[in-house]
């Protein structure tokens, strides 16, 4: 299969412009991104608990790191995750193995 073609996109954040070089089946979600990091950063502008735009952007990535990690199962990796559910999908397959021979 041939690399996604790269297309450069200008967000602004904060009022400032950049320019942002991305895979073009991802351009909706970067898009998104900017728009959800500009929205986050503003409210901690807006808060006036924290001054500087890079202050504020330090801020805004621990928080959305915090939100991610605390929204990840606690202790689950994604291998672990679908080793357990192998097995309970051969769980599922064992005990329903007889209900075969009834139909």
């Amino acid at each position: 299969m041939p690399p996604a073609k790269t297309v450069s996109l200008d967000v602004v954040i904060m009022g400032r412009e950049f320019r942002i070089s991305c895979p073009d089946d991802e351009r909706r979600s970067l898009l998104d991104a900017a728009a959800y990091l500009d929205r986050r950063m503003r409210e901690i502008r807006e808060s006036g608990k924290v001054i500087g735009v890079e202050r504020i952007a330090i801020m805004a990535a621990l928080n959305i790191a915090h939100d991610l990690l605390a929204a990840r199962p606690a202790g689950a990796d994604a291998a672990a995750l679908q080793a357990r559910l192998d097995r309970l999908g051969n769980l599922l397959d064992l005990a329903l193995a007889p209900q075969d021979n009834l139909l």
